[in-house]
């Protein structure tokens, strides 16, 4: 509790909001407050304003290096609240040690993106910069945006972060290449992959020049990721080497101040967590190691490891061996270069059933390589293995629903791991699993969360009621804009457990489009007015309530009708330039491309074309493909030929198809058209209306993204949107083969023959009729789905 920490620690002057002050008075006497903000005007001759504390000249006395420097209070992954203090002489070893280290430099800028009540990033990454008169850079929220924002315009150098923090920026990093279009998917995909065989292979970092337009996006200055508080998988690592950057990883406890063993940048051994640093000695309990096991209990002694536990020496007599070394509960083993390799926490060892020793983070690495899965979290009843699952956004396809996904991942995976591995029972939420700030599943939760998912029946239903938010939560909602929101939302997804770290991308499918429409209803229904820039910033339910409620009152100024009347009102100018038509040098250049293409595709794929003669005449029309991989826009260009493609438009992705003149000249000789991320869902769709209002053919995949089952998945309100206002000749095509050449996840292309099936061309008119849902667009597009279904089955 909060009095108990206080008592503990001894705290007699806390800093704090006015608000906070009150409940830190209550929990113990005598404390004195130091407001950090005015609040109100009567409140103000109350307590110590921090101005008047930092008044006249400042004062420093010598401190006893055995002195108390700092207290930690930390429950871990067990939930039993431990209080650690650390010395003078533990914390100002550690700095010492990584300034010596060359982690990081005087020149170097550091990104604290962690909460400072965490010993690792109290250390590693405000105390160590402020010795070394670094520049410390703070992000305006952990939200992927404000992560990015920092990142570039802090000129940040190096990054200190946890596990979770890399991977969600690395999916960011792919997702955004992929919401570009397939030319930028392809682009990125070809560089990420070559930079990481370089990398594997060779030892050489060539991330920065292959992918240069997403190190210019996401932060030109990165060179350095330091990881700790959690293990960093191999895979990750390797990713973010891949990208071009330096990855540093450490390893210690809180109770060790925090750091024993640095791998440090430059020199990484993935897989590795490094080398004792400099004063530490490590050894491992051989006589405690489980049976047949390599790794055994990690244990340290050395100037930077506490003294015991703050009122609990029953704790402190158990942290520490006979002979006075420290019992981290880690276990691991060592190389013959001394390499610390670590295999899990003692404590969370599981011994079967069988007398098999398992350690849960293995059995959830394997599960979690499984598309359907988001995370899992792995626990032992009576020597068996039982798991929570989280689904992953989009888990349900291929006419199965979100569990059946789930349980197909699940039986497939367990086919390929050993009898004692496999899990014996799950349940399936949508809800994430309990970790600690630094990333470490609480694994004491489990149990009950895992019974509390099987009486919900499996997946969770309905949203999240404001009595079950967090207190800033409800807080939020007591903006009346907010709450009108939140009340949609509810409404629109009625059994979706949505709550407010909901990703309206992720697991409500919101794309590019669907923000257009969706800032409409926002304008009605709450009366404020969100600009595309705003949207951008966007990742959770809660960053939308946010912005709701800090926007200001007016109506939303764009206008369906508005944008489909004058499309080209929308778009810049360089987006305008490039609907001109091919001068004559043009035009023979782009003839030479599509016959190299076409090339290409025969020779490689075996291309087979049918239906050709189903391409209409001339513009405008619309052509509406099926999406399963990176190849579909050039053998589709292939499968055209050249007098059909004369008058056929492409949009893609402004920072990977426009990013240097070479890409610049290849994408006009294509007829593709700049959508930038942060104006796409109106640019997007003006470029698409524009292209038809003068006359062009427009190909447009209105899936909007890749599917990774190979299916046909839902489409995008934007076709029906186009279609609906234009009422041009649609062309369905089903592409055969490409999905197995090369799909979702794979990083270089295989071979495969290609099959490319032009369906006749249908009318809006018709599909309008035939259709289901309330609106025209609706009805456009499931029936427009519906025959493309019908055309892949061979049914048409």
């Amino acid at each position: 509790s909060l009095e108990r920490a206080l008592d503990l620690a001894g705290v007699d002057l806390a800093f704090a909001s006015r608000a906070r002050a009150a409940d830190l008075v209550s929990a113990r006497r005598g404390l004195s407050p130091v407001f950090l903000d005015e609040g109100k005007p009567e409140d103000r001759k109350s307590g110590t304003r921090w101005e008047d504390l930092a008044a006249g000249e400042p004062r420093l006395s010598e401190t006893d290096s055995a002195a108390e420097a700092a207290v930690f209070f930390t429950s871990g992954t067990t939930g039993s609240v431990k209080a650690v203090p650390l010395t003078h002489a533990n914390i100002g070893h550690q700095i010492d040690t990584l300034v010596d280290s060359k982690l990081v430099t005087p020149d170097d800028t550091m990104l604290m993106p962690l909460p400072l009540h965490h010993v690792y990033p109290f250390v590693v990454a405000m105390l160590l910069p402020l010795a070394l008169g670094m520049t410390i850079v703070l992000p305006a929220s952990l939200t992927g945006p404000e992560l990015v924002r920092a990142l570039r315009d802090g000129d940040v150098s190096v990054v200190t972060g946890v596990p979770r923090l890399y991977s969600a920026l690395l999916d960011g990093i792919e997702a955004n290449a992929s919401s570009g279009g397939a030319l930028a998917s392809l682009w990125f995909s070809s560089m990420f992959a070559a930079s990481a065989a370089i990398r594997r292979s060779l030892g050489v970092r060539v991330g920065n020049l292959l992918l240069a337009p997403v190190h210019a996006r996401f932060g030109p200055s990165l060179d350095v990721v330091a990881s700790g508080g959690a293990p960093l998988r191999p895979e990750t690592a390797w990713r973010l080497e891949a990208m071009g950057w330096r990855v540093s990883v450490g390893y210690g406890l809180t109770e060790t101040s925090p750091i024993l063993t640095l791998d440090p940048p430059g020199r990484a051994r993935i897989g590795s967590v490094g080398r004792a640093i400099a004063g530490v000695e490590l050894r491992l309990d051989r006589e405690s190691a489980p049976e047949g096991s390599e790794s055994a209990e990690v244990q340290a002694r050395g100037p930077n490891v506490f003294a015991g536990y703050l009122g609990d020496e029953e704790e402190t007599r158990s942290a520490f061996t006979d002979d006075g070394w420290f019992r981290t509960g880690d276990l691991g083993r060592f190389d013959d270069e001394g390499y610390l390799y670590l295999s899990g926490r003692e404590s969370s060892l599981i011994v079967t059933e069988g007398g098999e020793n398992v350690w849960p983070e293995e059995v959830e690495a394997a599960y979690e390589q499984e598309d359907a899965v988001r995370e899992i979290g792995v626990f032992d009843r009576e020597g068996r293995l039982f798991a929570l699952v989280v689904a992953a956004p989009g888990a349900a396809g291929e006419g199965l629903d979100l569990e059946g996904s789930v349980r197909r991942a699940v039986e497939g995976v367990s086919r390929t791991l050993p009898s004692y591995k496999r899990i014996s029972g799950y349940a399936v939420t949508r809800r994430p699993i309990e970790r600690t700030r630094l990333g470490k599943i609480r694994r004491h939760l489990l149990p009950e969360r895992y019974e509390e998912a099987r009486e919900s029946d499996g997946v969770e239903k309905g949203p999240m009621s404001a009595d079950e938010m967090e207190p800033a939560d409800r807080r939020l909602l007591e903006h009346p804009a907010a709450a009108r929101v939140w009340e949609w939302f509810t409404e629109k997804y009625p059994r979706f457990p949505l709550t407010p770290d909901t990703s309206p991308r992720l697991d409500l499918g919101v794309d590019s489009l669907e923000w257009l429409s969706l800032t409409m209803t926002i304008s009605q229904r709450a009366g404020v007015s969100l600009d595309e820039g705003t949207i951008a910033q966007v990742e959770t339910v809660r960053d939308l309530l946010k912005e709701v409620a800090e926007a200001k009152e007016g109506r939303s100024e764009v206008s369906l009708e508005a944008l489909f009347d004058e499309p080209e009102s929308f778009l810049d100018e360089r987006q305008r330039r490039s609907l001109r038509p091919h001068g004559p040098a043009e035009e023979k250049l782009a003839l030479g491309l599509v016959g190299t293409v076409r090339g290409l595709a025969r020779w490689l794929y075996d291309l087979e074309v049918e239906g050709a003669e189903n391409i209409p005449e001339s513009p405008p029309y619309l052509i509406t493909p099926n999406h399963v991989s990176f190849l579909d826009p050039f053998v589709l260009g292939a499968a055209m030929g050249t007098v059909n493609l004369r008058h056929v438009y492409w949009s893609g992705w402004e920072r990977a198809a426009f990013s240097n003149p070479l890409k610049r000249g290849i994408s006009r000789l294509a007829r593709t058209v700049p959508v930038d991320p942060h104006r796409a869902a109106i640019s997007s769709l003006a470029l698409g209306a524009a292209v038809l209002k003068r006359g062009h053919a427009l190909v447009w995949f209105p899936e909007g993204t890749r599917s990774r089952s190979g299916r046909i998945e839902d489409f995008k309100p934007g076709v029906g949107l186009l279609l609906d206002a234009y009422r041009v000749p649609v062309l369905p095509v089903i592409i055969h083969g490409s999905h197995e050449a090369w799909p979702v996840g794979r990083k270089f292309p295989g071979l495969h023959p290609i099959r490319v099936v032009f369906g006749d061309p249908l009318s809006p008119e018709d599909l309008e009729e035939r259709g289901d849902g309330e609106e025209a667009p609706e009805r456009i597009a499931s029936a427009l789905r519906a025959s493309m279904i019908e055309l892949a089955r061979g049914d048409v």
